[in-house]
């Protein structure tokens, strides 16, 4: 043998044992290292689970009467992989189907299409869950419908018929309250492996199979309602036959959410608010003789001293029973319709208006935080004259052309008043030469009454509102100079040939980031650049009622078990204080008092029993350029001992004491106990017109106990059995209604 053969042969025997190490380490590897691994995977590979969803908990109102429960319902499902793996991918079977439940195909397939495929149509109408999971179809299918389905299974292959838990409203009342309730709709791709990564009670109980909260009370308090599916574990063998079972847990329900909503005053509030806008259309003042365009409105009814939500309405609402099942596309295009005004935006914590003259509690606040002698006396003239310049602000109505205090002008609502101290705050605060430590008295003020920033609600899509301050303007500025500088090239065709727009955006190109003395002007009457939601208006002037305390508004009152122990009770969260004395805020307070008596709000109260009830109140009128005046009208009541603040507010809509005012004091009348002129607490809707303190009862059998007012149908068809029945009916009117949210 040469040397050249051997060493050739030396090679081939290393290349030759280096393999053979390498296959072994890598078998080592597989065996010792990652063996449990592997072995689980093959484990995984040999067991399929069948999924028994949870019955999701129900959401009771503050005396337990059931606002969203569940019912049975006999649905059809159809499983895609199965109609996939079908000739024509099963299309035939699904034309089959469309015709035994007298369904349009097109709907059908297009209810079996994945959200995000060629063509699917948009959520809810496509299917957002898992490409695995049963695909419900159908909800409240007849009997002999599921029959023909369950018997004629051959021809139906993939697509099943059951008994299934759905969501029911209802609705005592009459109550909607869609914009708390929210809806459920099922599990994506997306948040199943978000929620896999996360520790605790969500992450450990989510399955492809589960539904979930997609808004309002729903979506916050999914962990808590939706309760823990049931998984029964299958051995199977390789051809996929079952061998036996490797374990099981049953399906845990979910708890019941109990809110501060009181059923009974939602529905007072929803009809108050769509009475206010019908008012508005046919209203009367101001030169108006074919009425206002209002279509759109909030309102709100707040706890003084806790920021418990009592009632919360939003106009246009929609009914929360259109998502059980799933929405058809024409329901979900008017969802979601500029025509229909957008009826799934809450407005109450969502939309974003000019708070107008309700803001005045704030120029109060901030001009004796700067000084100023709240006693006066102040000119309340027809018009303000900038000084040094020709610019002129007036007064919404003709000046009272006399001199008044703070507290009158908040009364009869004095626009000039507001625009002398503004001014002056704003010289004092060095004008257009302020540096960036300059005190900003009103806007400070505002900001610390909870004013441009989120209030906390724990309802989900909340806005912020906006406080014009002099870093906003800057960052404002910053942000559109460029277009202010060449206007010429990307304003209107319209906006660019006006010499009024030319002049104007040439001046916002060299400085518009400055605060210039009508900046401020306007802000002191809530218009100009400021913004707020309804709910935050609330809050602030639950915080005049209660004596300077901010409190996060809240919805839940509690969790409890089905079978009635608390999980969970939600105490009120103290957000600060305002900034102001305690003598400001009770001089804010008479002032306030004395709007419905001599005020700009005083004939809407010449029959209410103010000595019975006085309520404290602020109209508000908001200006908006190019539309009619925005109807504001914040109270609290009773003045001399505050419980409740009511609030309502239609864009478009008139004055505040015109559209709104009627609806409020309606609201008080219900609550209270009001009829004629007579003050009967036995009448009042709320039990002796105050906040309810204690937790509804929930029974170890899972049954409510109600008021025996309760506004539900008596009817097993609305999910709610009847009341004792039977051997134990004589003691019927002798005992308290009791409900099972199943």
């Amino acid at each position: 043998m040469t040397d050249r053969s051997r060493t050739r042969l030396i090679v081939l025997q290393v290349l030759v044992f280096s393999l053979l190490a390498a296959l072994g380490g890598r078998l080592w590897y597989m065996q010792v290292v990652a063996g449990q691994e592997y072995q689980a995977a093959a484990s995984e590979n040999r067991i399929r689970e069948v999924v028994t969803p949870a019955v999701r908990g129900a959401i009771l109102d503050a005396q337990g009467r059931p606002l969203v429960q569940n019912r049975t319902s006999l649905v059809v499902s159809v499983d895609r992989s199965t109609i996939l793996d079908l000739p024509n991918d099963g299309k035939p079977v699904v034309r089959k189907l469309a015709d035994v439940l007298r369904a349009p195909y097109p709907k059908l397939d297009k209810q079996l299409t994945l959200c995000g495929s060629p063509g699917a149509a948009d959520p809810p109408i496509c299917w957002n869950g898992s490409p695995y999971q049963p695909i419900p179809v159908a909800e409240d299918v007849p009997s002999g419908v599921a029959l023909q389905v369950m018997e004629r299974s051959e021809e139906f292959p993939g697509v099943t018929a059951e008994m299934t838990a759905v969501r029911d409203y209802p609705k005592p009342f009459g109550v909607n309250a869609a914009h708390l309730l929210g809806y459920i709709g099922p599990i994506n791709a997306d948040e199943l492996a978000a929620a896999e990564k996360q520790d605790g009670r969500r992450g450990s109980t989510y399955t492809s199979f589960d539904l979930v909260g997609r808004a309002g009370l729903e979506q916050v308090y999914d962990e808590y309602l939706r309760g823990k599916p049931g998984v029964k574990k299958l051995a199977v063998d390789s051809a996929g036959n079952v061998t036996g079972t490797v374990a099981e847990r049953d399906a845990t329900p979910g708890d019941y959410l109990v809110t501060s909503i009181d059923a009974h005053v939602q529905k007072v509030v929803e009809d108050q608010l769509k009475a206010a806008i019908d008012r508005a259309h046919v209203a009367v003042e101001n030169g108006t003789d074919s009425g206002y365009p209002a279509d759109t409105g909030a309102a709100v009814v707040m706890e003084v001293d806790t920021g418990r939500v009592v009632a919360m309405a939003s106009y246009p609402d929609y009914n929360p029973a259109l998502w059980v099942g799933g929405v058809t596309n024409n329901q979900y295009e008017r969802l979601a319709s500029e025509k229909a005004n957008f009826p799934l935006i809450n407005r109450a914590i969502s939309g974003e208006y000019a708070p107008a003259s309700t803001f005045k509690i704030v120029g109060a606040a901030a001009a004796a935080a700067a000084g100023y002698s709240l006693d006066g006396p102040y000119q309340c003239s027809d018009q303000f004259v900038v000084p040094g310049s020709t610019q002129s602000f007036t007064n919404f109505e003709a000046g009272m052309n006399e001199p008044m205090t703070v507290a009158r002008a908040l009364e009869v609502s004095c626009n000039t008043v507001f625009f002398g101290l503004a001014y002056n705050m704003y010289v004092d605060e060095g004008g257009l030469d302020a540096g960036p430590d300059a005190p900003e008295y009103l806007m400070n003020t505002a900001r610390g009454f909870g004013y441009g920033s989120a209030t906390g609600i724990d309802l989900p899509g909340e806005n912020a509102g906006r406080i014009p301050d002099r870093q906003w303007r800057r960052d404002y500025w910053a942000a559109n100079k460029d277009f202010y500088c060449n206007f010429d090239e990307q304003g209107s065709p319209q906006e660019v040939n006006d010499s009024y727009f030319q002049q104007l955006y040439a001046e916002l190109c060299v400085d518009g980031y400055q605060t210039r003395p009508g900046d401020a002007i306007l802000s002191v009457i809530g218009q100009g650049d400021v913004l707020s939601t309804p709910l935050q208006t609330a809050r602030a002037y639950a915080a005049i009622a209660n004596g300077g305390t901010l409190y996060r508004p809240q919805v839940a009152r509690a969790v409890m078990s089905p079978e009635g122990e608390v999980v969970k009770e939600f105490e009120p969260k103290d957000q600060g204080q305002v900034p102001a004395t305690g003598a400001t805020v009770q001089y804010i307070q008479n002032a306030l008092a004395n709007v419905p008596v001599s005020g700009s709000a005083a004939y809407r109260y010449t029959t209410f029993p103010l000595d019975k009830l006085p309520i404290a109140a602020k109209t508000g009128t908001g200006q908006v350029e190019g539309k009619a005046s925005t109807s504001w009208f914040a109270s609290y009541a009773p003045a001399d001992d505050p419980k409740y603040v009511v609030l309502m507010m239609v864009p478009e809509g008139g004055t505040g004491s015109g559209t709104s005012a009627p609806s409020v004091n309606e609201i008080y009348k219900a609550i209270f106990g009001v009829e004629g002129s007579q003050l009967i607490p036995s009448k009042a809707i709320v039990p002796d017109g105050k906040p309810i303190t204690s937790l509804p009862t929930v029974n170890p059998d899972g049954t409510i106990d109600l008021p025996k007012d309760d506004g539900l149908p008596g009817s097993s068809a609305s999910g709610i059995p009847a009341a004792n029945t039977g051997e134990k009916k004589s003691k019927r009117n002798s005992r308290r209604r009791r409900a099972r949210a199943l």
